[in-house]
């Protein structure tokens, strides 16, 4: 495992947000879904795509608060402009399951 300073961690802007919006992707080469997150007033909503379409549907992502990095550049995923990378972590199977804070905090709130 490589070490670095805190000084590189500090410049990952990871920040708190709530899904607004989810639905299918059926352009993606593996299955996923399009999202749209709301990182609150300074940040506002981003667009993105994520794999995590083993342990959720997006009925059941609405509302739901994610991390995310949104300090890297937009790529383009297909026909969806991904904006911030949602953080989560596999599972025994391979399967993606979301890292969020387990209190509601607002909107925006950068990870310490």
């Amino acid at each position: 495992m490589a070490e670095i300073e805190y000084d590189d961690f500090l410049k990952v802007d990871i920040r708190v947000g709530t899904i607004v919006a989810a639905e299918e992707f059926p352009e993606a080469r593996k299955p996923a879904y399009k999202l749209r997150i709301d990182f609150g007033p300074e940040i506002g909503e981003k667009k993105t795509s994520a794999q995590i379409t083993a342990h959720y549907t997006p009925e059941t992502l609405l509302g739901r608060q994610v991390m995310a990095v949104v300090n890297f550049p937009p790529r383009q995923i297909g026909p969806v402009r991904s904006e911030v990378l949602t953080l989560g972590a596999s599972d025994e199977e391979g399967g993606i399951v979301l890292i969020a804070p387990d209190m509601k905090v607002p909107n925006g709130q950068r990870m310490h």
